[in-house]
């Protein structure tokens, strides 16, 4: 053959090559907790792939463990075996997920874990984690509830029933954490009277409510782990007809953004799963730029009140 035909031939492989090669610089895989549990894990994942479409340097691969840890675990060792250059995981559980991320890292493969966090036993094989500072965010849900205590004259006296998300998952001990460490640091004559998993699911958290309303009649205040499992407990308060008692959660859903409007919820705290799916995407982009990129890289999340709701757009999810 010619050295003209080797070079046409050359040139016509780079051409037919070329676009899967940029089109498979960066394969990030991501494995998600559960997609289909509530509105803000499906508007993340959509928003995680409308993120990864728009970047052309970016071939993503999305799974979802449907809350299973097992599966979750199989897919991690699923991406090992396909090489992606990054993988992000939301964890189904934070402990029991560090053997799987412990095999990426000794496979070269750089971790970051999205909105909920690993336990730190496992921090040694991540390179960042990505999402919202769940401990502050239930210390902003103390400071919340107790500043309407204040309002009302009760905080010597209001007891609050306390329901958490997932057992074993880090936001959900995070939250609760942060919780009722400070409020006792502020209003230290509140009694937390019960606490039960909600699951993330706010037709169990209605059911615990329930049971809690039967239980007891002196009830002030409920702090929730999310407002998917917060309005839940209205639903639950509204149907037995208690009135007057102080509902508080954390990332804001737009059903209660509107149930905030409707003067029945009080407060929340604001977290955007946009900003959460293209904060995650990014990190692994800058990791495997070789940017530096901070361990702990949190988003912001404020305080929402029905005092200042005005000031936020309602929630997407």
């Amino acid at each position: 053959m010619s050295t003209k035909k080797l070079l046409t031939s050359a040139l016509a492989a780079t051409i037919l090559m070329g676009p899967a090669f940029a089109t498979a610089q960066m394969r990030i895989g991501i494995t998600q907790n559960n997609v289909g549990v509530d509105s803000y894990q499906t508007t993340y994942e959509r928003a995680f792939i409308a993120a990864a479409d728009a970047n052309p340097d970016v071939r993503a691969v999305v799974l979802d463990a449907g809350g299973d840890v097992a599966r979750q675990i199989a897919q991690v060792d699923d991406l090992i075996q396909q090489n992606v250059d990054a993988i992000i995981i939301w964890p189904t559980n934070g402990e029991a997920v560090i053997p799987a991320v412990r095999r990426a890292h000794r496979a070269g493969i750089p971790v970051v874990v999205t909105n909920s966090n690993i336990a730190e036993n496992g921090f040694d094989f991540i390179r960042s984690f990505s999402g919202p500072d769940n401990v502050t965010q239930g210390r902003r849900s103390a400071e919340i509830m107790c500043d309407k205590f204040k309002d009302m004259g009760i905080e010597n006296e209001a007891k609050v029933v306390h329901i958490t998300g997932q057992p074993g998952y880090t936001t959900a001990i995070e939250r609760a954490g942060g919780f009722e460490e400070r409020l006792p640091e502020v209003c230290p004559n509140v009694e937390i009277v019960e606490t039960q998993p909600g699951d993330w699911n706010r037709e169990k958290s209605q059911q615990v409510m329930e049971a809690f309303l039967v239980k007891y009649d002196d009830i002030d205040g409920v702090y929730a782990g999310d407002d998917n499992m917060g309005v839940g407990a209205l639903n639950a308060a509204r149907a037995a007809g208690r009135e007057g008692i102080i509902f508080v959660g954390a990332t804001n859903f737009a059903v209660g953004y509107d149930a905030m409007a409707a003067g029945e919820y009080w407060g929340s705290i604001y977290q955007s799963p946009v900003d959460d799916a293209q904060a995650a995407l990014q990190t692994a982009v800058d990791i495997l730029n070789g940017e530096d990129v901070p361990f702990l890289n949190y988003f912001d999340t404020p305080k929402i009140t029905q005092d200042n709701m005005s000031e936020f757009t309602k929630p997407v999810f």
